[in-house]
């Protein structure tokens, strides 16, 4: 059984660095968002502070391309301008991006590597949490990899060719490997066992919107 959801939220963005700026030019301003933090703000005053309130005091026309969820860390990329945000904009809607992140998970991944097929649709009774769901759910597919095998969790590349809502942690649950420190979707020692989510998106690669090279973004992971 998941965790019952938290009937109190406390928002306390990690502040410091205040932004951690990995590229930036007059088009694009790529960052590396920290865990804790949100992408955009909440509806509620209490969630004005995120990336893009923070980005925007400094670029007031910045807008976000795409979206991590506040406990996941990692690249994140902005345009500077309607024409940037556009050209963006198509490639995510395309498919023509790439993505790898990096997650410790729970237990010991037999294989080396393999993929996750499994439609997701939103667990109304349970929101912002996503489920398998066979009728009603979108096609959803993420592949993985191990890295290493750490005494009783499992760190593993994960490649989305897909970008549901919360895909990697559910894809992780429904095998069985929950993300480690996930407040929604892990329980027990896997819940304890970091005290914060354990995803990290290392890298992002697309084409510049001005001239079209090629950009390979890539963040350290913090774990």
């Amino acid at each position: 059984m998941l965790n019952p959801m938290p009937k109190t939220f406390v928002y306390t963005p990690p502040t410091e660095p205040w932004l951690s700026v990995l590229y930036e030019d007059k088009d694009i301003i790529v960052l590396d968002k920290p865990s804790g933090l949100l992408t955009v703000p909440g509806k509620d005053p209490a969630l004005h502070d995120s990336l893009e309130t923070r980005v925007q005091q400094r670029l007031p026309t910045a807008k976000v391309v795409h979206r991590l969820d506040k406990d996941t860390s990692g690249v994140l990329l902005m345009a500077l301008n309607k024409p940037a945000l556009g050209h963006l904009g198509r490639q995510f809607e395309q498919r023509r991006t790439t993505k790898a992140y990096v997650a410790r998970v729970w237990g010991d991944l037999a294989e080396a590597r393999g993929m996750v097929e499994l439609p997701l649709a939103t667990d109304w009774e349970n929101k912002p949490r996503q489920k398998v769901d066979w009728a009603h759910g979108r096609p959803s597919r993420t592949e993985w990899e191990v890295i290493g095998h750490e005494n009783g969790a499992t760190r593993v590349r994960l490649t989305p060719h897909t970008g549901r809502t919360h895909q990697l942690r559910v894809h992780m649950l429904a095998i069985g490997h929950p993300i480690l420190g996930d407040v929604f979707y892990a329980t027990g020692e896997a819940l304890a066992a970091a005290d914060r989510l354990q995803l990290h998106a290392e890298t992002l690669g697309f084409a510049h919107p001005a001239d079209g090279r090629a950009m390979i973004m890539r963040a350290p992971c913090p774990f």
